[in-house]
């Protein structure tokens, strides 16, 4: 078009022209408006005559060229030029004389009669009845809140002039821009765009002028009445007034405790930002995160969070900055005003003075005679955490487990555990740590851990006060040594000795502590009484020994 009204001198002169001509050398492949009457816009231009000789240029001067089209404050053939312009589109417009500057001129820059020559591109087109333009680019799936006035949030972003322009950036910076909504501390467009978010929500915001920096502009990036557009990613946001929001997620049907102040908790988390960053996990390092709640020694809102747990509870715990590492963060993983989300995954809790929980599956009936402290007894067992992981069965050996009660022979809890049963009852019992492995654990038991054991009495036999190995069951003999002599030559080897206690045990007379080798007693016994160990009593070295709890029917050898 701009050749065909040049022309060339061979097809003769055209002609003077009637009315602004335009070539739209560049159309963007999206346009979302158009400038028409009264919009104001902003623009750069080069303005030369025909012999292509420069009398002006918006670029020379380094600023935008801003004003109303349509209205009469331009020539008359730019503004007709520019009316349907789009943003980033560039024209050729070519103004004759009476369109332009008439037979006047301008003195000393443009003479009479002169046609024109634009080469321009739109920069920016708003209207004062402009509103806010949201786009919602991307919308989490849930979103049990959105930014309302007076929140404080962190969120990334690309900013823009209309024409693509970028004149800052966040990610640029390798931090979130933080703030509060709603309070002055944004340009009004800015503190409109961000309400409605949710955290992780993405929007496209577009800011006319008035809403932004206005005729001022800002600095030497944001032209005075330029629109701004803003790619928005929302990170995080909380209000000075939240506590911590509670999930729960998956809470055991059977929850016949809840965890309370002053409780020892062992826990598994994933610690993760409002987007989804980890910054931390217990199952990283394969342990539990094991502390005592509501005594301060985690931060305040995980101290929260955990009240009321129950034991196997899948829990989400949402706390915001100032219930967590506050201002400052922690580390280079957290940063300042960071709300934090935790899932956390309960292992177990007890407290201090937690007992053994015994719980009675099976008693059998005409159940008169009870497991007491030196008994010896045979059980069978099943050990596991609350959480089911199995740790020990006495089903993976060949016989059941034996063991005198009260001989510290089996960890505190377990012991007391077995107490009170008869032969063929059944128990669970729930052993806190401070009556099982304590804070350090054993192999294969974690600190801490509370152990639940399901047992089963198989046997038990009546055993003997503390210290003793063999007690009579009426009055000793009176010629004891006499007697054990077998062979009456004055002196008691090993063999008269074992056969001597075995004839009392086989005539009902006594009886021997329990245990799964009797002659390992008997041994016992008469390294006890062979007081020079020259492997033989002699009556000096034969003693009774008086039960130390007065109870003069028992006497030991």
């Amino acid at each position: 078009l701009l050749l065909g009204v040049l022309g060339a001198p061979a097809l003769g002169d055209p002609g003077p022209l009637e009315d602004v001509v335009i070539d739209r050398y560049y159309i963007p492949k999206i346009c979302l408006r158009e400038a028409q009457m009264g919009d104001f816009i902003r623009y750069h231009y080069n303005g030369t005559f025909k012999d292509g000789k420069k009398f002006d240029s918006s670029y020379d001067r380094g600023a935008t060229v801003a004003g109303v089209v349509g209205v009469g404050r331009l020539i008359t053939g730019m503004d007709r030029g520019l009316q349907g312009m789009c943003v980033n589109e560039r024209r050729h417009l070519i103004v004759p004389p009476h369109l332009g500057y008439g037979s006047i001129g301008v003195a000393g820059l443009i003479p009479p009669d002169a046609t024109l020559y634009f080469d321009v591109v739109m920069l920016d087109i708003w209207n004062k009845n402009d509103k806010l333009q949201i786009t919602t680019l991307s919308k989490p799936e849930r979103c049990n809140r959105t930014v309302e006035n007076s929140d404080f949030v962190r969120y990334h972003y690309n900013g823009t002039l209309l024409d693509g322009t970028p004149f800052d950036s966040s990610y640029s910076k390798g931090s979130t821009y933080d703030t509060y909504v709603g309070t002055g501390w944004l340009i009004k467009g800015m503190d409109q765009g961000l309400l409605g978010m949710c955290a992780g929500e993405k929007r496209s915001i577009i800011i006319p002028p008035f809403l932004a920096y206005g005729e001022k502009g800002y600095g030497t990036v944001i032209p005075p009445q330029a629109s701004l557009v803003f790619s928005v990613l929302l990170v995080d946001f909380h209000n000075p007034k939240d506590g911590v929001f509670l999930e729960h997620l998956e809470v055991p049907e059977s929850c016949k405790r809840r965890a309370v102040t002053g409780d020892f908790v062992r826990y598994h988390y994933n610690g993760t930002l409002m987007d989804g960053t980890l910054f931390d996990s217990s199952y990283s390092r394969n342990q539990t995160y094991n502390t005592y709640i509501g005594k301060g020694y985690i931060i305040p809102g995980m101290d929260q969070g955990l009240q009321g747990v129950c034991m196997g509870e899948h829990r989400r715990v949402i706390i915001p900055p100032h219930l967590a590492y506050g201002e400052n963060g922690a580390g280079d993983k957290i940063p300042g005003s960071a709300v934090l989300v935790f899932d956390v995954h309960v292992i177990d809790f007890h407290n201090p003075e937690d007992p053994v929980e015994i719980e009675t599956v099976f008693r059998p009936e005409g159940c008169n005679v009870t497991t007491r402290n030196q008994d010896f007894v045979r059980y069978h067992y099943n050990c596991s955490l609350l959480d089911g992981t199995r740790l020990f069965s006495s089903h993976d050996y060949e016989k059941p487990q034996e063991v005198t009660l009260g001989a510290n022979k089996v960890i505190e809890g377990l012991n007391s555990g077995l107490l009170d049963m008869c032969a063929g009852e059944r128990r669970v019992l729930i052993v806190p740590p401070h009556l099982g492995h304590g804070e350090s654990g054993a192999r294969g038991v974690p600190g801490s851990a509370v152990l639940r054991f399901e047992v089963e009495l198989i046997s038990m036999e009546e055993g003997v006060p503390e210290g003793y190995l063999f007690i009579w069951h009426g009055e000793p003999p009176a010629s004891l040594y006499e007697q054990m002599d077998l062979n009456k030559d004055g002196e008691i080897p090993a063999d008269e000795f074992s056969t001597f206690i075995k004839t009392q045990v086989a005539e009902g007379k006594g009886r021997l502590m329990p245990s799964s080798n009797p002659e390992t007693v008997i041994a016992d016994m008469f390294r006890n009484q062979d007081r020079n160990q020259d492997g033989k009593i002699t009556p000096d070295e034969l003693k009774l020994k008086s039960d130390e709890d007065q109870e003069k029917i028992h006497e030991e050898l």
